[in-house]
């Protein structure tokens, strides 16, 4: 939106409110679609930031600078603006990389958003350079930089193991050995209990399966305990 404004300020640049405008339906879109499945909590932030910045805050930076400013400090205010903003863009996905960084996964940071962000900022980065518009040429730098690091980035950890996958079925494992090692306990408080001496052949048998059992249970969390902490 900022850049179909700045596009319509500035004059002949046509390349930029086509193009702008289609991006401004296709997030539309995604806007759209994240509403409709988010979580009630999630959709009232989304909906809240949403008004704060889409309408809010782009309605103060049409009205100030078409007040405030004129001629040639219009644009370039103007480009300032869109050039921050532009930046932002590109330093978001920082937060992905650090995810990626912690968690050694590219799970969430697939290989062709990150090839085509930086094919983008190769090519918005010479359009900028050959109509002498820095505005538009100096953001799409960084952008490439941040491209190239995510491409990297994938490349070093996308043969790793999922460790997000991982954690829910740790999780059920530890669960899983709680309630081994309560069974455990019960069984060991009744064999420890005083058996009275005279016994028949089928009360040795349940005696000696028991003691089975719980010899098979105690492999089973010394397992268990391995796989979770390989130190144990």
């Amino acid at each position: 939106m900022l850049w179909i404004y700045y596009a319509l300020i500035k004059g002949n640049a046509m390349l930029l409110i086509t193009i702008n405008t289609f991006c401004c339906v296709i997030e539309t879109g995604y806007i759209a679609a994240y509403l409709f499945f988010a979580p009630k909590k999630a959709r009232i932030v989304a909906l809240k930031l949403f008004l704060l910045f889409n309408v809010f805050g782009f309605g103060v930076v049409c009205l100030l600078t078409l007040l405030l400013a004129k001629g040639a400090s219009r644009i370039k205010i103007l480009g300032y603006i869109c050039m921050a903003f532009a930046l932002s863009v590109f330093v978001a996905p920082l937060c992905i990389v650090r995810k990626v960084i912690r968690t050694k996964s590219v799970e969430f940071m697939p290989f062709p958003l990150s090839f085509f962000l930086t094919l983008g900022a190769i090519m918005w980065f010479f359009y900028g350079f050959l109509i002498r518009d820095l505005n538009v040429a100096i953001p799409n730098v960084i952008g490439f930089i941040f491209g190239v690091l995510q491409m990297v980035l994938y490349l070093i950890y996308k043969n790793s193991k999922k460790v997000l996958n991982q954690q829910p079925k740790l999780q059920e494992l530890s669960e899983h050995i709680v309630d081994v090692l309560k069974l455990s306990t019960i069984v060991c408080s009744e064999l420890m209990t005083p058996v009275v001496p005279q016994l028949n052949a089928v009360e040795n048998e349940v005696i000696i399966e028991d003691q089975t059992m719980l010899t098979k249970q105690i492999e089973e969390i010394t397992k268990a305990k391995q796989i979770i902490d390989p130190s144990t």
